[in-house]
Formats: structure tokens, C-alpha cells, sequence
């Protein structure tokens, strides 16, 4: 089933429709908003230089980001989906964010944790590999289009559920002092941008992880305002920054 064909394409001789041009306007704003959340982890990274050591920070959160962007990005290529060009724009420059993460992450660990850690990167540029050969070699375009997308709704999904460990933690401690307000709100932002695009273009597999993104990013901002009073001192870095 073609579940993207945009409503935009039937409208090109008579000039882009308000709907279009709002289309357009929520893919934009979720490209802005994502690259608030793609720029987040530059503190770390300037700390981890800085001191010449990884200390206790995990690489895997950007490793897993990476991928999810990979897999985001080719769904949104004339390979698989039509008209869907800005899921492909906020990714790749996604992948490129993590990619530079990672590589810093690599060259600034211990010897056993680059070696694991260049493990980690192989195997997700060979899993991006099987991915895009099975869509070209060995699927249809609607089915290519329909396989793609369910592992961009699931790795999306997954991702988005990530912020559940900083809400629980949150909830256990009665601070927001690991939630910084302006990373929740860029992300609840970006969710909301990317819901209205999916709902816009009639793309199932954007609007539905976007929607559940859009829910925790709500969660998040009420907890914060409830539980903000209670915090301690200033907002601290965020103990895991994912994004779109």
C-alpha cells in the first residue's frame, strides 16, 4: 500500500494550496527544531575533548541514533517515498551529527572501549547496508516503501521511549534537575512539527511515532512545570539526548 503519496502532487498546475505551504512550513520547523536537539550533546563532547577521556559517558546513545537516522533517511528518499524529501534533510544531517559524535567518542576512549565501540559502528552501517539491499533487490516499490517504513516506526518508537528513564527518574526524585526545560520543549516542538507534516501528507508511518513523541513530549513539559519548584539549582546536562 502507497501510504505517502502527498496531496501536494495534485496541485502543481494550479500553484501550492494553503495546505501545502502549511506542509511544508511543519516539515521546515521540525528540521529547525531537530537540529536544536542534534546540537545538544556539544557540551559533552567539549568536556570529553577537553579532559582527553570518555570518563563514564556511553557512546551507545548516539551509535543507536545514528541508526535510527540511517534507516529514517533512506525512507525518506524517491527510493522509497515520494514527496517526503525533508524526513531525508533533518537525517541526514542527523546522521551526520552523530557520525562526528561518534568518531570524537572513538578517538578519545580507551583502547577497549574504541575497539567495542568501532565494533558498534561497523555492525550499523552493515545493517544499514542489508537494509537498503533488500528494499532495491528484492522489493516492489509499495512494498519496499511499506518494509522501510515499519522499521522507521519501530526505531522511531523505540527511540521516543528512551525519554521514559529521565520521566521515572524525575518522578523518584521530585527534581527536573536532569530534564533541561529547553531540550524537552525542542523535542516536544519537533513531534508536534513532524505529526502535523505526517498527518498533512496522509504518511502513517510519520505521523504515528511523531504522535507517541508528541505525547511524552507533553508528560515531560507538565512534569516539569509541576515539579520544578522542587528542583536544585541550575538544569544539568541531559543523561540521554535522542532525537528525530
Amino acid at each position: 500500500m502507497d501510504w505517502a503519496v502527498p496531496a501536494l502532487m495534485n496541485s502543481v498546475a494550479d500553484g501550492p494550496s494553503y495546505r501545502d505551504l502549511c506542509c511544508y512550513g511543519a516539515g521546515i520547523a521540525g528540521n529547525v527544531f531537530a537540529f536544536v536537539l542534534f546540537i545538544s550533546p556539544l557540551p559533552t563532547f567539549r568536556r570529553i575533548v577537553r579532559n582527553g577521556s570518555t570518563e563514564q559517558f556511553s557512546a551507545m546513545p548516539y551509535i543507536y541514533s545514528l541508526l535510527n537516522c540511517l534507516i529514517c533517511m533512506w525512507y525518506g528518499l524517491p527510493f522509497v517515498s515520494y514527496g517526503v524529501i525533508l524526513v531525508t534533510t533533518v537525517n541526514s544531517i542527523g546522521a551526520a551529527f552523530q557520525l562526528a559524535y561518534t568518531a570524537v567518542f572513538i578517538a578519545f576512549a580507551d583502547a577497549n572501549e574504541r575497539l567495542k565501540v568501532s565494533g558498534l559502528l561497523a555492525a550499523v552501517f552493515v545493517v544499514f547496508g542489508v537494509i537498503v539491499y533488500v528494499s532495491l533487490a528484492l522489493l516492489h516499490h509499495s512494498t519496499r516503501q511499506t518494509f522501510v517504513g515499519y522499521l522507521s516506526v519501530a526505531s522511531l518508537i523505540f527511540m521516543f521511549a528512551s525519554p521514559l528513564s529521565i520521566i521515572n527518574l524525575v518522578i523518584r526524585t521530585k527534581s527536573v534537575e536532569y530534564m533541561p526545560f529547553y531540550l524537552s520543549l525542542s523535542m516536544f516542538l519537533m513531534s508536534v512539527s513532524f505529526f502535523v507534516y505526517g498527518v498533512l501528507l496522509h504518511d502513517f508511518f510519520i505521523y504515528i511515532p511523531n504522535g507517541i513523541g508528541t505525547i511524552l513530549g507533553v508528560i515531560q513539559l507538565l512534569l516539569y512545570a509541576y515539579f520544578r519548584k522542587g528542583s536544585r539549582g541550575e538544569d544539568r546536562l541531559p543523561l540521554l539526548v535522542t532525537h528525530t
